[in-house]
């Protein structure tokens, strides 16, 4: 398949594929706590009503950072999609997140203040086990070509399972769940407070929630390199993870902001350096 089909079915599909995922979040945390839970399709129809809705601003220019999220986001997935260098895909998607951090900051909101610097905070804490899990794939491939490393023989999870693991924790910290739920959430308790959204309405809102539809299928597009060489073992183990992500959200309470950088850091030292060691000494035998 060429990489521009891959781009455009990445473009039109990841938004359809994210909100249905989304819905399913709602639904299985609704069953968890012993509720209905909305419809499928609820994520949706809350786009479409933000979408019609007035667009309250406290400054103009804080929309603009948003739409350069969104952007960077969708950027981000086609170029992984694409199977382009993955230390270019990591840098998009972190400047992406900056561009959302700005946006709260410009609010000029105590709310989204806080909230945009405890997404600071969650960037501290996951990107060093993002970029060991670049470094662990380039020493098991010796390439950091996304579709070189998709196209490698073997399963990668068998020989970065401590780099898989500690992917996975910082898996809760991206997808903004329970314990580290710390800059926004998307459960009742924050409706009205959410942190880092606070200060952003309507069409803006909007937006916010389409780029982590995108961003979720890129997600699970990285767990699904672990499992590349066996495709349908990928996609079942992607799908698997999301709903263990949900798990881990409705059992655990929220933690500080301290014990998650110092846990995700934890992590990413013990599994994702240790496991690239010990990697790197038995290929130097």
């Amino acid at each position: 398949m060429s990489i521009w089909i891959r781009v455009i079915i990445y473009l039109v599909a990841a938004p359809v594929v994210g909100c249905l995922l989304s819905g399913w979040d709602r639904r299985i945390t609704a069953r968890m706590q012993a509720r209905q839970g909305p419809p499928i399709l609820q994520p949706l129809y809350d786009v479409m009503k933000l979408w019609g809705k007035e667009n309250l601003v406290v400054r103009r220019s804080q929309n603009l950072y948003i739409w350069f999220f969104l952007v960077l986001v969708i950027f981000t997935g086609g170029l992984f999609f694409a199977g382009a260098d993955l230390l270019l895909v990591i840098f998009a998607l972190t400047l992406g997140a900056i561009f959302f951090v700005l946006g709260a900051y410009k609010a000029s909101s105590p709310y989204s203040f806080i909230g945009a610097e405890r997404e600071l905070i969650q960037i501290m804490a996951y990107e060093p086990m993002v970029l060991l899990t670049a470094i662990g794939m380039y020493i098991a491939t010796r390439s950091f070509s996304v579709e070189a490393i998709a196209g490698h023989s073997k399963l990668l999870v068998l020989t970065l399972p401590g780099v898989f693991l500690g992917f996975l924790y910082t898996l809760e910290i991206k997808f903004r769940k329970s314990p580290f739920d710390l800059s926004s959430s998307h459960h009742a308790h924050q409706e009205l407070v959410r942190g880092i959204t606070t200060e952003f309405s309507g069409r803006t809102l909007a937006l916010i929630e389409i780029a982590h539809w995108y961003e979720t299928v890129f997600l699970l597009g990285w767990v699904y390199l672990f499992f590349a060489s066996l495709p349908m073992l990928g996609v079942a183990v992607s799908l698997f993870v999301f709903v263990f992500v949900i798990l881990v959200d409705n059992v655990f309470a929220r933690l500080k902001w301290q014990t998650a950088v110092r846990s995700a850091w934890l992590v990413t030292a013990v599994l994702g350096f240790g496991n690239i060691l010990i990697l790197s000494l038995l290929q130097n035998k």
